[in-house]
């Protein structure tokens, strides 16, 4: 039976609001057992070419994507495989052909997460059905979040309907996060994560939080959204 890699989309560091350094979570992703990471702060693609660097100069076969979360005026877009950080504040579709543009893989990560406060504040957080209506390479259909069942099932139906990659990533701000939803793929490396993308061969899995790691999380709640307030 061929190997199936594990490998975690979607993570934050100290470059946006999330907790553990590019360094730390570098370390606890390949202790985790992971083959591939993708870092995804917020508006920057500084945390993921530190983490870049730490893993190249280890010991660890793990392999890290250049990603970044971009603020699209319509919701938060992936950018995978990317050169150069992605100026927020774009429309959706001009942010997914930005991301084209520079050989990325653009990714509707929590589409339908998108209350009505959200929509009121005009801080939405997932693109909708507008992940069905662009060119999105991928959707993700798995978001470690704690209590994102109903946003994850939502959007795997549309997934399916479209026929493309199904994506997997914890979300994580905390290590305890790491690995929570994840995507299996043929093969180990990156390049076999591209192309298992591009041809729609990945699997979106999760695993459960164990207790303290549902303290830790909500510890982390509590700091983001004074981080919120300040940005």
């Amino acid at each position: 039976m061929a190997y199936r890699g594990r490998a975690d989309l979607h993570m934050h560091t100290t470059f946006s609001d999330g907790w553990p350094t590019p360094r730390g979570l570098v370390n606890h992703s390949s202790a985790a057992g992971l083959d591939v990471i993708a870092v995804t702060d917020h508006d920057t693609i500084e945390g993921a070419l530190r983490a870049a660097e730490h893993a190249a100069a280890g010991r660890s076969r793990l392999e890290v994507v250049i990603g970044e979360e971009v603020s699209s005026r319509d919701g938060h877009i992936v950018g995978l495989f990317l050169t150069r950080t992605i100026r927020p504040g774009l429309s959706a579709a001009a942010t997914v052909h930005a991301i084209h543009d520079q050989g990325g893989i653009a990714v509707a990560v929590h589409p339908f997460w998108r209350t009505q406060r959200q929509v009121r504040s005009g801080a939405i957080h997932g693109v909708g059905w507008l992940a069905a209506e662009l060119d999105f390479d991928a959707i993700e259909v798995e978001n470690g979040t704690p209590g994102f069942y109903l946003f994850n099932q939502l959007a795997r139906r549309m997934s399916v309907g479209l026929g493309g990659a199904e994506l997997g990533g914890s979300d994580a701000h905390i290590v305890d996060a790491v690995g929570r939803a994840y995507t299996e793929f043929p093969g180990r490396t990156v390049k076999a994560l591209r192309t298992a993308i591009e041809r729609g061969r990945t699997s979106a899995r999760r695993q459960r939080y164990r207790a303290l790691g549902l303290m830790r999380y909500a510890a982390w709640g509590l700091n983001h959204e004074r981080y919120v307030a300040v940005v």
